[in-house]
């Protein structure tokens, strides 16, 4: 699907506010020595995991310059340059940069994976002209102001160059169904608000923003066109509840099969606890 649609009312833009772009570091490196663990690394998240390699190697073959916006600790970088791509890692925190660059001391990767501690909204520190960009579990989510990396991206890639990301999305039915069961219904509303949001992790804090797919990708608009997106976890629960998929395996293979299937479905791909969407450059 192809869809060249003109930009609506723009998503968010905000002045840069220096304490909560400090919270939201603060919080990932305090998670960055134990974030390969189940905290950012279960069984779901290694399944929406693949989901994103998987469509970044149907977009761009092996060889081509990648950025990640967002690194983490390399896990996705690191995969990348071992299918020979070439990577530039890119992380706010400087906990995760640290662990990114000791994966990218693996021989195995013959320097194909390079590091900075560059921010999301950063991106104007960087120069060269790449392939094709990628963002996994929501970083994008984290960015103060989205038109302006959107700007960036462009400057940053060649033409019919891809973006493939992974964004946080405003309507997941098992996140609403968990919480509303319990009575908790200030937290089963959480992505319905417009502006940033205070997600806690840690005793920290992230400064996060919701988005529907047409809403995230009307930033992008003026530079790129919609190649596509689905939901991932729509039929399996988020990742935070992953006690429920261990509990019931057989279901649970059952459920990702139905994802598979119906993900991309209009109206259901617009749900999910994440979508994964490919963007090309004009």
């Amino acid at each position: 699907m192809t869809a060249n649609g003109k930009a609506g009312a723009a998503a968010h833009t905000t002045t840069l506010d220096p304490v909560r772009l400090l919270d939201t570091q603060r919080a990932f490196d305090s998670v960055a020595a134990d974030y390969d663990g189940p905290r950012g690394n279960n069984a779901l998240i290694q399944r929406m995991r693949t989901t994103l390699w998987d469509t970044v190697a149907t977009q761009l073959p092996a060889g081509s310059r990648l950025v990640d916006l967002g690194c983490g600790t390399g896990l996705d970088a690191h995969a990348f340059a071992q299918r020979g791509y070439r990577v530039l890692a890119t992380d706010w925190s400087p906990q995760m940069v640290e662990r990114t660059r000791a994966r990218a001391q693996d021989p195995s990767l013959h320097g194909r994976l390079s590091v900075a501690h560059v921010g999301i909204q950063q991106l104007d520190l960087l120069d060269g002209e790449f392939d094709g960009m990628y963002s996994n579990f929501g970083p994008l989510n984290c960015a103060p102001d989205l038109p302006q990396v959107a700007s960036q991206c462009a400057r940053l890639l060649r033409r019919d160059g891809r973006l493939v990301f992974s964004v946080i999305g405003r309507l997941c039915p098992w996140e609403l169904g968990h919480y509303l069961l319990r009575g908790r219904l200030r937290r089963a509303a959480v992505r319905a608000a417009r502006g940033a949001t205070a997600v806690g992790m840690n005793g920290h804090t992230i400064w996060t923003w919701y988005y529907f797919p047409r809403e995230f990708y009307r930033a992008f608009a003026p530079h790129f066109d919609l190649e596509s997106y689905r939901a991932l976890s729509l039929c399996l629960p988020p990742p935070y509840l992953v006690d429920h998929y261990q509990r019931h395996p057989r279901l649970g293979e059952a459920l990702g099969r139905l994802d598979d299937r119906i993900g991309g479905w209009p109206l259901l791909r617009d749900m999910g606890d994440h979508f994964l969407i490919v963007l090309r450059k004009r």
